[in-house]
């Protein structure tokens, strides 16, 4: 670098050769010669310090911005257990997602998902293209205190194990178990407004005021159907969600979800009326052996859905795991569910799996299992192997 003190020596060195006037002439030029260049060289140095601060300084708007994701590839080899039945033999890429973040400011956040389901999302007359687009998340969350914090926009409901924490390699199984599947509904999003708050005693509460189910006679008011992903939502009745959760020992998570909606057919069904959700579960981690265990039940009221027994549709699973080591872990899980328990009709499902996971990397995950289904009577039943790839950064 060069700095004035390097000027005054070259100009005090050349004083001692100029003895005429041309030789101060030169000396004149010359010392402006360098003057030029030392501008120059500090233009450049200060130019090159200022994009080093700033790609270093985390409050920069290039750091605030985040980017992430997660997938996974199935392959399923199902035999359909009941005579006349087709087989599930295929493979599908069937989620490719992206999530993208940025911090406004140290209180104010933005939060995105970005999710497109089997690969291909197909323009089809009827509808029947393979694929989805789907927008799972975009919200604002503020901070409100060190414990507090809002949201407004669309956001993952707070229900259940997988509801919120669904990425490939932070669960056992090539497919997530049915109970969260049809019971929950996962993955299940809405839009509105939350707020969550936790305490020192381990104990943390969200509630939140969103966007209701959509059931109709139709689909015999199955809830997974009711789903409307916040997609020109009907929202003539709202839902309600409270969840709380206890976490005061290490290693054990406790939590119970009540929702109500007034009328779960968003006005259009007279035979039908509100419906509540109860849902409770544990997490428990004890070295390398974990336990989760779910219960989730749904009373509808109405004529319309006891008609046809969905006034109740109740499941639960136990699912026992075991981590071998860093890389190797084994699970079984059973499951029931029955979106029709409401009469005597046989109509619950029953399910067992068995599988191993490998992880090469603790955010890549290679799986297997195997599935042993119970179904009622003339309805599909599907037992085989399932093998899946997934990741997430």
């Amino acid at each position: 670098m060069i700095n004035r003190t390097t000027i005054i020596a070259l100009c005090l060195g050349l004083t001692g050769y100029a003895h005429s006037s041309e030789d101060v002439e030169h000396l004149h030029k010359d010392i402006e010669q360098v003057k030029k260049q030392y501008i120059e060289v500090k233009q450049q140095l200060d130019a090159a310090m200022s994009a080093m601060e700033k790609s270093n300084n985390p409050s920069s708007s290039h750091s605030k911005t985040h980017i992430g994701g997660y997938g996974e590839l199935h392959y399923n080899n199902l035999d359909n257990k009941n005579p006349g039945g087709s087989d599930t033999k295929e493979i599908d890429f069937h989620r490719f997602v992206l999530m993208f973040s940025h911090e406004f400011s140290d209180t104010i956040r933005f939060v995105s998902e970005l999710e497109l389901e089997h690969a291909l999302v197909e323009d089809t007359s009827d509808g029947s293209g393979p694929g989805e687009l789907e927008l799972e998340q975009a919200y604002i969350e503020f901070d409100l205190s060190e414990t507090a914090s809002g949201k407004a926009g669309v956001f993952l409901v707070p229900v259940g194990i997988l509801n919120e924490t669904h990425e490939p390699p932070t669960f056992y199984g090539v497919e997530r178990n049915n109970v969260e599947k049809n019971i929950i509904p996962s993955t299940w999003w809405e839009a509105g407004a939350a707020y969550s708050t936790r305490f020192d005693s381990g104990i943390s509460l969200d509630v939140a005021a969103h966007s209701g189910l959509n059931t109709s006679s139709t689909s015999n008011y199955a809830v997974r159907s009711g789903r409307q992903k916040s997609a020109k939502a009907a929202a003539d009745d709202l839902a309600y969600t409270a969840r709380i959760k206890w976490s005061g020992v290490p290693g054990l998570e406790l939590a119970a979800t009540l929702q109500h909606q007034s009328d779960i057919t968003q006005s259009t069904d007279a035979t039908a009326g509100s419906a509540n959700l109860i849902e409770a579960h544990a997490v428990w981690q004890k070295g390398p052996f974990n336990l989760r265990a779910l219960y989730a039940t749904w009373d509808l009221d109405g004529s319309g859905p006891a008609s046809v027994g969905a006034d109740e549709q109740t499941g639960w699973y136990v699912e026992p795991s075991f981590r071998i080591n860093e890389q190797w872990g084994v699970f079984a899980r059973y499951n029931e569910w029955d979106n029709r328990a409401g009469d005597a009709t046989d109509s619950e499902y029953s399910q067992v799996d068995v599988g191993l996971n490998y992880w090469p990397h603790a955010d890549v995950v290679l799986k297997i299992d195997y599935q042993d289904q119970d179904a009622p009577t003339g309805s599909s039943e599907y037992d085989g192997i399932n093998i899946g790839v997934g990741y997430q950064f």
